[in-house]
């Protein structure tokens, strides 16, 4: 009955607007001309009269025109509150006398849910795109179904039913009514027929599990277990077994509160590579595609491997500028033998050298910021152009790197054009937030509690002078160079720094950096407090075949102070300030594939400084890391192998604030010892002074457990210095690494035992280091 009273008084309505328009329109012709006594607004509720009348261009005193009214009504209905609108008229002392009439949305008066008890209000309005005091939007009230529902069967309830009242909405009351249903616990979950693959391996790789992290109950979901199915039978087929069938049931008991989950699975046989052939390749040989393919003959057979090899060759084809191949899979199976004829089908495409190189989407960053880097990279006019480095989808080597260089959401660029000989780049760029504050804190057995706030531009510009204080609170001045300014403060229990930056990466558009520094160190050592306040200028010229040479000045003034009745006298002997003045002169060489966690390459680095003013001394350093991918999955995740040698020696008098400490997770690393545990002692509490000479060697694989995220990680090093026999030690650990815009920040717990030390190191089982920005 009530419906039916809605849909009589609706009715009226219509046809109450309908005649009044008739009306109105009957009247235009009659009223067309005369003048406009007053305007009146009627209808309106939550809009005012003077919002309504914003849009009204027909003015008082004006002659009246129906096409003008009529405009203005239309523009009316287009205002968010109005859901529509129309106009009346009516002659007084012979003018018209105009009312603009509004029919506003209704607004969403309360909303309720009825029938939930195991999810509460609050968790349920947050799924929804509305809220009270809104213009109700019946789509959207009905999309608010759909959302909870998706609520519900992610905590676990698979029967949910939710409804809304139609009726209730039409006076502005939204109305869930809520049916939650039993929500199932996962008690149990069967494979049965894998006979290959054990059950224990086959659980790890699914969500449908009986506990999550140990304590946490995991609840039944249709979606997950569908999910699970299909991944069960990727594994399968990842495994070679092509035939692989698998299913699922679930046996629910206690009035659906209990699930119990059965995954049927036939394995059928294991498929190995008859033959690998080529078909279309003329640039590279059979014998030079075959090395860079993970499938060999009378080896296992796996579509995903086989998906693999073919990106693998797409690739090295890109490398010679190949912009166009295309690699296609032919699969021959023989279930009887059971082996799979493999060819891998290419279509060369067309090779190319670069155009014209065409950058957009750069707002703040200059053209040549851009370009700079390109040329470093050799992806210039009239060389080949490397789609493997420029994949065109943001993911090439050359992509990423102008990513990172201009701190940018995305870097994408893409072949175009169609002259025979070269493809136009075509440099896509989204720009990021290229400056920013940064609040951090951090904690290591090394360092003890560090806390961090740090202003960072990447896009700095010291030419770009502000014209007003405007400039430089909107952030307009001092930007688009891509040049780097950073100012840092970073307090901390045991070691505190503050620094300032300014570096310039292009000097006179050359790829020559020139770097200036100003920085306060203080640190706590174990018989003294060390300052050091430093000032530094370097020069550093990059090559195209990854060779840098540089040269480095620093000024610094170390004091030591506040000493201890027991300090060594070494320590006494340079008490107060220290005048130092250095020239530091270094190469270096980088190959790894990714500045953050390298998988492939070394990274080479020694250099001489000569340090004169109250010390008189030199310094030889060099370090030598080597990175070298052991395995890698069908997801690319590595298992590596990092080898790093670190040696120094001091010639002359250097003292002991200059000298070699080993031990600890900094550069000079040998965990199982403390920080600065292997040293020469003195003093009466035999306490360290510095080693004139050391060398120490890190061997360490990390194997990566299910993502980036984690990784195992099995360690060796190894510690030579001017006193006592060789350290080594052995452990263990584990590695996380928290994504960051500027790149990941690992956290490390590592466990080491030392095999062999002399009477006087210090050892430490346990080491740490854990950081984050906020």
């Amino acid at each position: 009955m009530r419906q039916d009273r809605i849909g009589r008084l609706v009715g009226v309505f219509i046809c109450l607007v309908m005649g009044l328009s008739a009306a109105a329109g009957a009247d235009d012709a009659s009223h067309e001309g005369l003048m406009i006594e007053r305007l009146n607004v009627a209808g309106h509720t939550t809009l005012t009269r003077a919002e309504v009348l914003s849009v009204v261009r027909v003015r008082p005193g004006q002659a009246f025109r129906g096409t003008t009214v009529s405009d203005d009504v239309n523009r009316i209905a287009k205002l968010e509150a109005v859901e529509s609108a129309y106009y009346n008229t009516r002659i007084e002392n012979g003018r018209v006398v105009l009312t603009y009439v509004v029919a506003e949305h209704n607004l969403v008066r309360s909303i309720a849910f009825k029938g939930n008890e195991k999810l509460k209000d609050g968790v349920l309005t947050k799924e929804l795109s509305f809220k009270r005091g809104d213009y109700l939007d019946v789509f959207a009230a009905r999309a608010g179904v759909d959302a909870m529902k998706e609520k519900y069967k992610k905590k676990g309830f698979p029967w949910i039913e939710i409804a809304l009242d139609e009726g209730a909405v039409m006076f502005g009351q939204v109305v869930y009514q809520i049916k939650e249903g039993p929500r199932p616990k996962i008690k149990k979950v069967l494979f049965v027929g894998n006979e290959s693959l054990s059950s224990r391996k086959l659980q790890k790789t699914i969500k449908t599990k009986k506990k999550k992290a140990v304590f946490f109950s995991v609840y039944y979901s249709p979606e997950q277990l569908k999910a699970d199915t299909e991944k069960l039978l990727e594994v399968y087929q990842k495994k070679s077994f092509l035939d692989a069938h698998i299913s699922s049931s679930v046996d629910f008991k206690k009035e659906r509160s209990r699930a119990f989950v059965t995954f049927t699975i036939k394995e059928g046989p294991a498929y190995f590579v008859d033959s690998i052939h080529f078909k279309g390749n003329q640039f590279f040989t059979n014998e030079q595609l075959q090395e860079e393919l993970k499938l060999r003959p009378d080896f296992f057979y796996s579509e995903a491997w086989a998906d693999f090899d073919a990106k693998k060759i797409k690739s090295k084809y890109g490398e010679m500028g190949f912009v166009e191949t295309i690699v296609s899979i032919n699969r021959q199976i023989m279930p009887d033998v059971p082996k799979v004829k493999v060819e891998f089908d290419v279509n060369e495409g067309g090779r190319y050298r670069v155009g014209e190189v065409v950058i957009t989407g750069n707002t703040s960053y200059q053209d040549r910021t851009i370009r700079r880097i390109m040329d470093e990279e050799a992806f210039t006019p009239g060389q080949w152009y490397d789609a493997d480095a420029a994949r065109g989808d943001g993911d090439g080597e050359l992509e990423k790197i102008i990513k990172q260089s201009v701190v940018a959401e995305s870097a994408v660029i893409a072949p175009i054009g169609t002259d025979p000989n070269t493809r136009d780049a075509l440099v896509t760029i989204t720009e990021g937030q290229t400056g920013s504050i940064m609040l951090g804190a951090g904690i290591g057995s090394d360092d003890g509690l560090i806390g961090n706030i740090t202003l960072n531009q990447r896009n700095f510009d010291i030419m770009d002078m502000p014209s007003s204080f405007k400039d430089i609170f909107n952030g307009s001045a001092f930007r688009g160079a891509g040049q780097q300014f950073r100012l840092s403060a970073s307090p901390g229990t045991d070691v505190s720094t503050y620094a300032a930056s300014f570096t310039e990466p292009y000097l006179y558009d050359k790829p020559i950096a020139m770097s200036l520094s100003a920085s306060l160190f203080e640190r706590e050592r174990e018989t003294y407090d060390e300052k050091r306040l430093a000032g530094k200028v370097g020069l550093e010229k990059r090559y195209p075949d990854k060779w840098r040479r540089g040269i480095s000045f620093r000024a610094e003034n170390v004091k030591v102070e506040d000493l201890e009745w027991d300090a060594p006298q070494d320590v006494n002997d340079v008490e107060g300030s220290n005048l130092l003045f250095g020239t530091r002169l270094y190469i270096r060489k980088n190959t790894t594939d990714t500045r953050f966690i390298p998988s492939r390459g070394y990274n080479f680095d020694i250099g001489y400084e000569q340090v004169f003013g109250d010390h008189t001394f030199g310094l030889l350093e060099g370090t030598y890391r080597w990175y070298h991918t052991l395995a890698e999955d069908l997801d690319e995740l590595k298992t590596v192998l990092e080898t790093k040698v670190h040696a120094g020696t001091a010639i002359g008098d250097a003292p002991t604030f200059e000298r070699f400490y080993v031990g600890g997770i900094g550069s000079w690393a040998l965990r199982g010892f403390e920080y600065r545990g292997v040293s020469p002692r003195g003093g009466p509490s035999n306490e360290p002074i510095g080693s004139d000479w050391a060398v120490v060697g890190n061997a360490e694989i990390s194997m990566p457990l299910g993502s980036e995220t984690f990784a195992w990680l099995f360690f060796s090093d190894i510690g030579f210095i001017d006193d006592g026999g060789p350290r080594m030690s052995v452990g263990t650990g584990i590695q996380i690494l928290i994504p960051q815009f500027f790149g990941p920040v690992p956290m490390r717990f590592e466990l080491a035992a030392p095999f062999m030390k002399e009477e006087e190191d210090e050892t430490q089982a346990f080491s740490f280091s854990m950081g984050a920005l906020f």
